[in-house]
C-alpha cells in the first residue's frame, strides 16, 4: 500500500468518524486492514524507527500517524 492509498483510506474514516481523534482513526485504518497488512505497516515503523516498539498493532498505527503528518507539512 502506498503512502497516498493510506491517506485516502484515512481521510474516508475521518469523514465516516468526524468525532474520533487521529490517533482512534490510524487505529480503525489498521484494523480495517487485515492482519498481513498491520504486519507490513509495523515492519514499516520498523525500518524507520531502527526499532519495534511495542506490540504490532501500536506499531502499525504509529506508521499511519507518521505518514499523515508527514504528508500534511510542517504545522502553521
Amino acid at each position: 500500500m502506498t503512502d497516498e492509498e493510506l491517506v485516502v483510506e484515512f481521510a474516508l474514516i475521518r469523514l465516516d468518524h468526524p468525532d474520533l481523534d487521529l490517533e482512534e482513526i490510524a487505529s480503525l485504518v489498521v484494523r480495517r486492514m487485515g492482519p498481513d497488512r498491520m504486519l507490513e505497516l509495523a515492519a514499516l515503523n520498523l525500518g524507520t524507527r531502527d526499532e519495534l516498539r511495542g506490540a504490532v498493532f501500536p506499531a502499525a498505527v504509529e506508521h499511519v500517524l507518521r505518514v499523515i503528518f508527514t504528508l500534511r507539512g510542517p504545522a502553521d
